[in-house]
């Protein structure tokens, strides 16, 4: 049987993080997601630094990521994940309110494997976090060689 491996959220906006949540309820996900606020508190929990250094081992299935955050934005968390040998090939979703065409540019130069536009929307924003968690944490198939196991 396969494991379920976590989410990882990283929002700073309750409202947003309630809705996120309650989507991937609707959707049956088993999968524990694990919510950080800001970009510092993201990088603390993939290094296990922190009030994470205890946390169980293992990578993320996937990170929904929002750009724009207090201390460490989102471009920042992408930047250092995507160099980092054992985080890099976890999938990072960015989930944003932003459709300006630059930030998209720079999303992809930085190697985020999808840029979605949060819908407005209740029942669309539900839809679209119904369709990421599926896809990401349950039918995509990451590379076996450079995932750790979760405990």
């Amino acid at each position: 049987m396969k494991q379920l491996k976590r989410i990882l959220l990283v929002e700073d906006n309750q409202n947003d993080i309630e809705m996120t949540l309650e989507a991937l309820s609707e959707y049956n996900l088993a999968n524990e997601i694990v919510v950080t606020r800001d970009g510092a508190e993201a990088l603390d929990y993939l290094y296990r630094r922190g009030t994470f250094k205890l946390r169980s081992e293992g990578n993320p299935a996937v990170i929904l990521l929002d750009l724009k955050m207090p201390k460490v934005d989102g471009f920042e968390v992408l930047k250092q994940v995507k160099a980092d040998d054992n985080l890099k090939n976890i999938p990072v979703v960015l989930l944003t309110s932003s459709k300006e065409e630059k930030d998209l540019i720079e999303s992809y130069r930085l190697g985020t494997n999808a840029y979605v536009v949060k819908p407005v929307g209740f029942k669309d924003f539900v839809e679209a976090i119904k369709c990421l968690g599926a896809f990401w944490a349950v039918l995509n198939e990451p590379p076996v060689g450079n995932q750790r196991k979760e405990k």
